[in-house]
């Protein structure tokens, strides 16, 4: 049988003093249990809320950064590498070129490895009226200006004369994130429509087939600075895209017309 704690009167239905703290004590330890009870489901529902705000950013910093990487892509077309499996063919007669390589230096040439050679930009000044000379003069200056960081491993001129800047083992600082694997070509314009002159349009064609040729990239894979970043360069090809088309097609047939069959060898 069990014996239920309660309180004791006296004779006279007094409640007794020693009675009175007991019960007095038997209501403290209850609500020091009921407290006790309270706090634990406090913690564990704070752990439980830490657990869950803790998965949430997670899952937010992790949408960030996809966005973030959409969002440097958006408005760049992709380039998709060639899927034939047959050599390109070859331009056995390179263009006439200077070979004037830019003094090594962090601005212009920092002698960093390319990868590998998997497309051609093509750009454009932007500055109309310059030579081939003078832009690759404004590239050398780069190392005591510090200016910013350009170059490209042609430029093309107005009358046609191609200068080399930079070797084609090494990366130039002209196409943001494909300065890895492309080689770049920057073209002369009289005028600020960025239309090239009949000369430089023929030295751009050879030189971009004997590239082609070279590295055993397919004209699909020649681009304009603008396919990468969204950037209007070059210009008129952007603004003409048919002109651009044209251009593409012209290397083309300039391959298959002088070009031969590559041996394995060739690299």
């Amino acid at each position: 049988m069990i014996k239920k704690e309660g309180i004791r009167k006296n004779g006279e239905g007094n409640v007794t003093s020693e009675e009175r703290k007991r019960r007095e004590a038997y209501l403290a330890r209850r609500r020091k249990r009921k407290r006790k009870r309270i706090l634990q489901m406090v913690r564990k529902t704070v752990i439980t809320c830490g657990a869950i705000l803790a998965i949430l950013l997670v899952i937010i910093h992790i949408s960030q950064k996809v966005e973030a990487t959409e969002n440097t892509t958006k408005g760049a077309k992709k380039v998709v590498a060639s899927t034939n499996s047959s050599r390109q063919k070859v331009i056995t007669e390179a263009p006439n070129y200077k070979v004037e390589l830019l003094t090594p230096n962090e601005y212009s040439r920092p002698q960093i490895a390319m990868d590998e050679v998997r497309g051609i930009v093509i750009h454009y000044t932007a500055n109309p009226g310059t030579t081939a000379e003078q832009n690759r003069s404004y590239f050398e200056s780069l190392k005591d200006s510090h200016e910013t960081k350009a170059s490209s491993h042609f430029v093309v001129g107005i009358d046609g004369e191609i200068v080399q800047c930079i070797p084609s083992s090494e990366i130039s600082y002209a196409s943001n994130d494909r300065n890895n694997d492309t080689i770049s070509i920057e073209c002369c314009h009289l005028d600020k429509d960025g239309k090239f002159t009949q000369e430089t349009y023929d030295s751009l064609v050879h030189l971009t087939a004997w590239l082609c040729g070279k590295f055993d990239v397919s004209v699909e894979n020649v681009i304009r600075h603008y396919d990468v970043t969204g950037k209007e360069c070059p210009l008129y090809f952007v603004e003409h895209e048919d002109a651009w088309e044209q251009f593409k097609k012209d290397v083309q047939n300039y391959l298959d017309t002088y070009g031969v069959e590559a041996e394995e060898n060739i690299s």
